[in-house]
């Protein structure tokens, strides 16, 4: 569009109910020209032309009025939506006109609707409903419970673009992304031998010895049998409970480390979602909240607490709890974890203030 035909444009809009289009323009003019044509020639021919003219203006405003009325929508999504993600759902128009039907309608979205293009429909006849599939696409986490939609159509014959605006009062919790982000696929990796590894040795019963593995802790290496088979070799216990594994949010963030903060949730439901799918039970804790999965409820349960969860500031660090489950802590002070505690030398991984994606060592943590 070029700069004079915006300036143009913005002069001539009508507000948010209609603009005038290019054609629209030009046939305004050309009832102007006919106009002057027709007082200064009084001629009753440009005069008749002119008031059909002006005729086919009234009409044209008329039926694109009633092609925008009574139109009802809704939109119908999955139950579970993480942002950042694209994801399918179903956009409904119901044409309460029985008598009249909808002509050329195109729906969009506001910015927090999740609609990022616009849908053609080329007829809603009276009385039906209509549905068509939509890819929606949520950029942050939270609840979105007021999303704003727009009605607009050229028809009949393109004089001018009328909206209607329409606001959808459906509810959607949006939860944190889920998609792999830089460094936090190696944090997993890394995450999942430290578990394996402090879970391995919590059983009495001698269960065998074998070669060392990466990420293993040197506390289980068999001395006597790594110096007969000149290798390392670890003595295995059996397992007596599931793997437990804990998430810690600590809530209490500065406004200074807000980006930080939604980084770590970010990390902690993709931690969580992936540890899960693997089979190990979760506790999800903060100052505010203590969910156990699945005794007490479901993952989407976290999820949704991380959708809606703010910075919660003077909250003191609680107690460690079970001391045998593995700790995977979210906080912005490390340095406090100690005088809280919690043992930093067993079964606690401490991603600080940093990044999420990089772990705090136990023994820089605890100084």
């Amino acid at each position: 569009m070029s700069p004079r035909w915006a300036r143009l444009h913005a002069a001539l809009d009508l507000g948010a109910k209609q603009q005038v289009t290019r054609l629209g323009l030009l046939f305004t003019l050309m009832c102007v020209l006919v106009a002057l044509a027709a007082f200064a020639s009084a001629n009753n021919l440009l005069f008749l032309i002119l008031a059909a003219m002006l005729a086919t203006l009234m009409v044209a405003g008329f039926v694109s009025r009633l092609s925008l009325s009574g139109l009802e929508l809704d939109l119908l999504l999955p139950d579970h939506v993480s942002a950042r993600r694209k994801f399918a759902g179903r956009l409904c128009i119901r044409n309460i006109k029985r008598w009249m039907p909808s002509f050329s309608i195109h729906v969009s979205g506001s910015g927090e609707s999740g609609l990022s293009e616009a849908v053609y429909f080329p007829v809603i006849p009276g009385g039906a409903r209509v549905e068509e599939p939509v890819e929606l696409f949520f950029l942050r986490r939270g609840s979105y419970s007021e999303n704003t939609f727009r009605f607009a159509t050229y028809f009949p014959f393109g004089f001018t673009d009328r909206r209607i605006s329409v606001l959808v009062r459906r509810g959607v919790v949006v939860y944190p992304c889920l998609d792999p982000q830089p460094g936090f696929e190696a944090l997993l990796i890394s995450l999942q031998g430290d578990i394996n590894s402090f879970f391995r040795g919590l059983g009495n019963d001698f269960y065998r010895i074998r070669p060392y593995e990466a990420l293993e802790s040197a506390r289980h290496v068999d001395w006597k049998a790594t110096a007969h088979t000149g290798a390392l070799q670890v003595r295995e216990f059996a397992r007596e409970q599931e793997q437990v594994v804990v998430f810690f949010l600590d809530l209490d963030v500065p406004p200074a480390l807000d980006a930080w903060f939604e980084r770590a949730i970010e990390c902690c439901a993709f931690l969580a979602w992936n540890i899960h799918q693997r089979g190990a039970r979760l506790r999800f804790r903060t100052q505010e909240a203590d969910l156990r999965i699945p005794e007490e409820t479901d993952v989407y349960s976290m999820l949704k607490y991380l959708a809606l969860v703010v910075p919660t500031r003077g909250r003191p660090l609680p107690a460690p709890g079970d001391s045998n489950a593995f700790h995977v802590v979210f906080t912005p002070y490390p340095e406090v974890l100690a005088q809280a505690g919690w043992d930093l030398d067993n079964n606690v991984r401490v991603l600080g203030p940093d990044e999420p994606a990089t772990a705090v060592p136990a023994a820089a943590a605890a100084d």
